[in-house]
């Protein structure tokens, strides 16, 4: 406790601390929300301990969510938006200035003002919700389509390089040094048969077809905040990965999370299969915002990106079962195994309807 409240006092909040407890379910960073006391009223703000492990530049990584939400916020400012503390993050900066601190063990702490009277969707349960989101995200990388130089840091260089994960990928079934391939080789067969769909993207970026944006990079649909009342997608949240990158990522990363309504980690893969609704949902709300400053290129690889990018974590999801769990919280053993099987059902539902092997 006594720990807790001294970095808690390295922030410039106002009033008094009184408590916290964990919060939400993300994988990487450990969240808490944070309760302080402010003329009779109790206040909330999220604080973060961010996973130095995964990354490894955190001033950098800050840097980039501090220029992002500052210039979303003048965005919302210019379109005239009155409600802009609950369209962006607010980051509350330490009492010597920064947006982040450092503890006496050398761990890095953020603190966000939380956002009341919103809240996230774990499961997308109908249409509306796939279009709130995916107009949200769109919306996002229209608010940095013109935000050029300095450009942002990499925070995790080569994130959504999918050769680069399916070459991790080989490297680690070669090791075997946890004696794990011999669970997983229908899944590793999976992968392999496939290798011809990983260079694709790519190849187009690099001839110059498909253009550079500033990209989220983890468009979990949880990562939207939705207005409890009127049910608008608000807020994007989770700005440790954005960085440069491919638009399509983005939208394939939706339609990884967001057409199926089946647990992340779901065992019985009978409930797993794609749902065009919710992806004509998504596809919708998505252009609705983003459609002005995409080339029909990159609308014309819309569904491929999905098929892409689910495959591409389930190739994550593989690897880090095979390097022993390092990457992703699991709560239990082989859940990366289940979550690796859901992706690749979902990619084989993706194929058969939109036809793409």
């Amino acid at each position: 406790m006594e720990k807790r409240k001294e970095i808690a006092d390295a922030f410039d909040v106002p009033g008094t601390y009184i408590g916290e407890y964990p919060y939400g379910n993300g994988h990487i960073n450990d969240t808490y929300c944070v309760i302080y006391e402010n003329k009779g009223k109790e206040v909330r703000y999220i604080r973060q301990r961010i996973n130095k492990n995964i990354f490894k530049d955190v001033p950098a990584l800050m840097n980039n969510i501090g220029r992002v939400t500052r210039l979303q916020r003048e965005k919302f400012q210019e379109a005239g938006k009155t409600d802009i503390d609950s369209r962006v993050l607010t980051l509350v900066p330490s009492k010597t200035g920064e947006d982040y601190i450092i503890d006496a063990e050398g761990h890095y702490w953020r603190t966000y003002i939380f956002l009341e009277g919103l809240l996230t969707l774990e499961i997308v349960e109908k249409p509306e919700h796939a279009f709130q989101a995916a107009k949200a995200f769109g919306e996002f990388q229209c608010q940095l389509a013109d935000m050029t130089t300095p450009r942002l840091h990499e925070t995790i260089p080569n994130f959504h390089n999918t050769r680069s994960r399916f070459d991790t990928l080989v490297k680690a079934i070669e090791a075997d040094e946890f004696n794990r391939a011999k669970n997983v080789q229908e899944e590793i067969n999976f992968v392999i048969q496939r290798e011809k769909i990983v260079d694709v993207l790519l190849n187009l970026q690099q001839a110059g077809e498909l253009p550079e944006r500033i990209t989220h990079n983890d468009t979990k649909l949880n990562n939207v905040l939705i207005n409890a009342e009127t049910g608008e997608g608000m807020c994007v949240i989770d700005l440790d990965t954005v960085m440069p990158g491919l638009a399509l990522y983005d939208f394939g990363d939706m339609v990884r999370t967001a057409t199926n309504t089946a647990e992340e980690d779901e065992r019985d893969l009978s409930k797993v299969e794609m749902n065009i609704d919710m992806y004509n949902a998504l596809k919708e709300g998505y252009l609705s915002t983003a459609g002005d400053f995409l080339t029909p290129k990159e609308i014309e690889l819309l569904p491929f990106s999905g098929q892409l990018i689910t495959f591409e974590i389930g190739i994550r999801f593989l690897t880090d079962y095979l390097q022993n769990d390092v990457y992703f919280k699991i709560h239990r053993d082989k859940q990366n195994v289940d979550r690796c099987r859901k992706q690749f059902k979902m990619v084989e539902s993706m194929e058969r309807i939109f036809k793409l092997t």
